[in-house]
């Protein structure tokens, strides 16, 4: 065999190529979980998010409502109150749900009654949704309720409290007693409508479609139930 020409000769060539450092994949890696969390998130909260806006930001116009939207919001005050039985309590301790509110004194008179029937019409015409609504009667006097008036008053919240400290809260449109409107509070406690006196079972559906278009609106940020 012919000796090889040394000339033709090459030098194998090696190209070393340097290797991450442990810290730098750490770092890459604890990059992307934390966009992957941030991202799952977002989805999570993107629903609360969105029914907070729709509620607060892009409510509907006066035009569109039965009752009337309060504006400023009015927080309920930390009044005592008594239930029939003597127990007392707080006002305040009603927030977590919507509130259907009606004031009248403990004689219910014929306008109080009617009232009270469309609450707990309106209630029950919620469907699997009337658990997210309570509806409450404020006696602002301390006459005796009748007591044929009991049995249908089994589902109620039923408070006792003296009516002047309730004006500094509630207010009724212009001239108007408390006693001539039910009112809508939220679950954060905001007192938030008012629906307009002389309302009765005639304008029930009215009233219905307004409690429908805020239950949907905060559907993502109330719980049925206490």
């Amino acid at each position: 065999m012919a000796p090889s020409d040394p000339s033709k000769d090459h030098v194998l060539g090696l190209t070393v190529h340097s290797m991450p450092a442990p810290q730098d994949l750490d770092s890459s890696v604890t990059r992307s979980g934390r966009w992957k969390m941030l991202l799952v998130l977002l989805m999570c909260a993107a629903p609360v998010v969105a029914s907070y806006v729709t509620y607060y930001f892009v409510r509907p116009q006066a035009r569109q409502n039965f009752g009337t939207l309060i504006e400023p919001q009015r927080p309920l005050p930390d009044m005592p109150v008594r239930d029939l039985a003597g127990a007392s309590s707080s006002l305040r301790a009603l927030k977590g749900q919507w509130l259907l509110i009606s004031v009248a004194g403990g004689a219910c008179d014929a306008l109080c009654q009617e009232h009270l029937y469309l609450q707990r019409q309106l209630r029950e015409g919620l469907g699997k949704e009337k658990d997210r609504l309570d509806w409450v009667w404020l006696v602002s006097d301390e006459a005796p309720v009748p007591a044929a008036l009991m049995p249908a008053l089994s589902n109620a919240r039923v408070l006792r409290l003296p009516q002047a400290p309730l004006q500094t809260w509630l207010q009724a449109d212009g001239g108007m007693a408390l006693q001539n409107h039910l009112y809508l509070v939220d679950p954060l406690g905001n007192w938030m409508m008012r629906f307009p006196p002389g309302t009765d079972l005639s304008q029930a559906p009215k009233i219905k479609r307004d409690l429908e278009r805020l239950l949907r609106a905060s559907a993502f940020w109330d719980t049925a139930g206490r």
